[in-house]
């Protein structure tokens, strides 16, 4: 592996830290080098705070030694003015003479436009350093840019004969299909994800909080579909843990969907979320509401539980076609996750 590809993994380390933090932003990684050591390091502050670069950069102790130093960052440093200055102009105003990149920034206030900043002043820029893995790493924001939709995770846990419910039950929470740790880890999951998606009957009938719990982290937005607007307001979706969008078709406001376009619920909900600049979801509801993503292809990773459990009867698990890229045991259960053909 050549220098510059053993700075950029580094880069992709260390912005794994900023996963859940910086939604919407990208999690940006930035290292900074001079005579083959890391002198500063930084990741992607909370959204509205610092950039990886502005991090990096504030790190490093000798700032005389910029001057001679490489700067390395998973995707392009911003030309724009958001919530925060351009990081271009701050690579400028510090006089680094070389800049290697990871991958270009797909955002249409960026593509292209902080590279050709830093050219013009004269600085040399290295593109496209472990560009696959940048992208990977950057799956969301890419997804949301090019795709115009959030990066949709689906997740669900099933019996070993195939059921995710039963036909009846008691009480209205879940029926543990998994154990603890496996929960544990979907806690886990929402903290990482900016949304997190059921239908009516997964209210109605699990009446979940849909927060983080066991895990710390922040909660994510929860996103309810009540199409005739009948849930009561006393579920557990409806208290002040975290924030909840409610999908209908008889509210005049931006979350209005058409029903009877059958075969676009997926897509229009999916345009819903991309006009709330929600870059994640997964999708945690009943049968029904997965299997929708599912056949409007609408969906980048599956992840599915597969407990000892048997229902003998209930209702069927989604019915999935894509490639199983993990298998994994957590105690009795077995967790495969797929991707999206």
């Amino acid at each position: 592996m050549n220098t510059h590809k053993i700075y950029i993994k580094r880069c992709i380390t260390i912005a794994k830290s900023a996963l859940g933090t910086a939604r919407p932003n990208p999690m940006v990684g930035s290292v900074i080098v001079y005579n083959k050591t890391i002198i500063g390091e930084g990741y992607t502050s909370p959204y509205g705070k610092s950039h990886a670069e502005v991090n990096a950069i504030a790190s490093v102790k000798n700032k005389a030694l910029l001057k001679k130093a490489t700067l390395y960052v998973t995707l392009e440093p911003c030309s724009h003015y958001g919530k925060t200055p351009p990081c271009s102009d701050l690579i400028i105003n510090e006089k680094i003479p070389h800049v290697v990149i990871g991958t270009v920034d797909p955002h249409s206030k960026v593509a292209g436009k902080g590279i050709e900043k830093l050219k013009k002043a004269g600085i040399t820029v290295t593109v496209g350093v472990l560009e696959k893995e940048c992208k990977q790493h950057h799956k969301r924001f890419f997804t949301f840019h090019n795709k115009h939709r959030p990066y949709i995770i689906l997740k669900w846990a099933e019996t070993l004969d195939g059921f995710i419910a039963p036909v009846t039950k008691k009480e209205k929470k879940p029926v543990w299909i998994t154990n603890y740790l496996s929960r544990q880890l979907v806690h886990k999951w929402r903290s990482e994800e900016q949304a997190i998606l059921i239908g009516t009957t997964t209210a109605l009938h699990d009446n979940p909080f849909l927060t983080v719990r066991n895990w710390t982290g922040t909660n994510p937005t929860r996103i309810v579909i009540d199409r005739n607007n009948k849930l009561p307001k006393s579920l557990s979706v409806f208290n002040t843990e975290a924030e909840t969008i409610i999908i209908n078709e008889s509210l005049e406001n931006d979350f209005k969907i058409d029903f009877f376009l059958a075969n676009t619920i997926a897509q229009q909900i999916c345009n819903v979320l991309y006009k709330k600049n929600i870059n994640s979801v997964i999708i945690e509801g009943g049968a029904k509401t997965l299997q929708t993503f599912i056949d409007e292809k609408l969906w980048d990773e599956a992840r599915v539980f597969k407990g000892k459990t048997h229902f003998n009867e209930g209702v069927k698990a989604p019915k999935l076609v894509g490639t199983i890229v993990s298998r994994e045991k957590i105690l009795e259960d077995t967790l495969n996750t797929y991707v999206n053909d």
